[in-house]
């Protein structure tokens, strides 16, 4: 009775695991591709220099908002038992500290825009900033629903502000009000999505507060704080940098063109992060079957980031071209190199959640000050060379990342850096040769993406794919499915 009440919950959280990737996915998916349609428009109404712009004020609320979300909605989604106590006193802390860096950042802002030479920034980077009191609430909220394992909510409510926010920000741009269009629509997208998620998330805050429930998560979730802090100002550090040595437009190209990649990445890697992390909690215990589950995770993402990554490659220009116009041709070469760079984050994620899952959030702090460390010694050796060079140095460090996050896993779940590279090293050959062909071909989009779709399945189905066979298999499984409901 034992061993098939183990086997039915395993089948449980297969299952509970499969729908949160098909909503989280759609969400993200959804969320990316709504957002880059809407950022098409912009782009054509509002050219390089404001995006550039939107970019630098960016970075200060992007770092704010790691501060009040990223280490407590880890922790409450990592403890074992939390309650609403728990929940509750997140949800006041968080509505706190939002306050005291809006209030920092308000008297900040005036002197940003004399930095950056831009006396506009100043009231816009006050206005973006209300985005932090909006993200407390969504991160508690999103903790909730992450515990739950229940994604259909957070996706509707995603994709509904979405489109009402981007319609505020195409008729703000329309109107002639310049980057405020693009602050418009991220302040509204951040409102709606709180207002939304209060009302289908399933968290309502009690008047309840524990400072020893507080210290409790804090223990463990500072470190992860630090990290994505860490994380967040290195990544975001590249803007400001490229603002001030060269100028705002070749900011702007460099935003546009991490952005094209940027989408799926972010799409698959949110997805990761938000599934990933409570199944992999719940495994903890049992090292065999979370080593089981960090190497599909390693496999599947990889298998399906590749040939995303070097077929958004091949086409970047005739991309760019259709979309954006000949005034963004610029932003080409960095669409490419960024595209290298996060062919390999679904390796990233899956290593680091597992390591989050396991309670170690020293070594998750420990591994990105390593990595930070690395970059900036990068950072500061390419700068001299041009905005070409900072980008491919910065792509290979993703390579070079690959090995750190992967190798404490060798020690705790016996799955290092070069078991991990030999299973996905088939998979990135043939996505690198697939892009390869589609590089040759004519110049015409959609031919050359029906190609690559075509070439990296027949590839995958010569050489006998694990992954691919894992895909089909499961894609028969629902479809049997499906087919019992309809007779039922």
């Amino acid at each position: 009775m034992k061993e098939i009440r183990e086997e039915k919950g395993k089948e449980d959280m297969r299952e509970r695991v499969a729908a949160g990737f098909f909503w989280k996915l759609l969400e993200n998916g959804g969320d990316q591709l709504i957002t880059f349609a809407i950022s098409i428009v912009l782009a054509r109404l509002l050219g390089p220099e404001k995006y550039g712009t939107m970019a630098l004020m960016l970075i200060f609320v992007a770092i704010g908002n790691v501060m009040i979300q990223t280490g407590f909605q880890t922790a409450l989604i990592q403890k074992r038992k939390a309650d609403r106590l728990d929940f509750s006193s997140v949800f006041y802390f968080g509505l706190l500290l939002s306050a005291v860096l809006y209030c920092l950042i308000f008297l900040a802002a005036p002197f940003c825009g004399s930095y950056f030479g831009d006396p506009e920034i100043g009231p816009m980077l006050r206005v973006l900033s209300l985005i932090l009191f909006f993200g407390a609430v969504i991160s508690v909220e999103i903790a909730w629903i992450s515990r739950e394992m229940d994604f259909r909510r957070q996706c509707l409510a995603t994709v509904a502000a979405d489109i009402l926010s981007g319609g505020i920000g195409i008729l703000a741009a329309f109107s002639g009000t310049g980057t405020w269009a693009l602050v418009l629509q991220q302040v509204f997208k951040n409102l709606f999505l709180m207002l939304l998620l209060l009302f289908w998330g399933g968290f309502r805050p009690g008047l309840q507060f524990s400072g020893r429930r507080l210290g409790i998560l804090f223990g463990y979730g500072w470190k992860v704080l630090v990290s994505g802090l860490l994380d967040t100002v290195y990544n975001n550090l590249y803007t400001p940098v490229i603002s001030k040595l060269y100028s705002p437009v070749q900011t702007g190209f460099y935003s546009r063109g991490n952005q094209f990649p940027q989408i799926i990445a972010n799409a698959a890697a949110q997805t990761m992060q938000a599934v990933m992390l409570p199944a992999f909690s719940r495994t903890q215990d049992e090292a065999e079957r979370l080593r089981g589950m960090l190497r599909r995770t390693v496999k599947l993402g990889s298998y399906v980031m590749f040939p995303m990554m070097f077929g958004l490659m091949a086409v970047a220009e005739p991309l760019i071209r259709l979309l954006l116009g000949e005034q963004w041709l610029g932003a080409v070469p960095y669409l490419m190199l960024c595209a290298l760079g996060y062919s390999v984050w679904p390796m990233h994620i899956a290593n680091l959640q597992a390591i989050n899952a396991q309670g170690r959030s020293d070594l998750y702090l420990r591994l990105e000050i390593i990595k930070k460390i690395l970059g900036m010694l990068v950072l500061l050796l390419s700068v001299r060379f041009g905005i070409f060079w900072m980008i491919a140095l910065k792509s290979l460090m993703d390579f070079v990342c690959t090995v750190i996050n992967a190798w404490p896993n060798r020690k705790l779940l016996g799955y290092g850096p070069l078991l991990q590279w030999k299973d996905v090293l088939p998979e990135f050959l043939a996505a690198a040769g697939m892009g390869a062909v589609v590089c040759c071909l004519p110049v015409w989009l959609p031919l050359q993406i029906l190609a690559g779709i075509l070439l990296y399945w027949g590839l995958s189905a010569l050489l006998h794919f694990e992954s691919y066979r894992y895909l089909i298999s499961s894609l028969g499984r629902f479809a049997g499915r499906k087919k019992e409901g309809a007779h039922d």
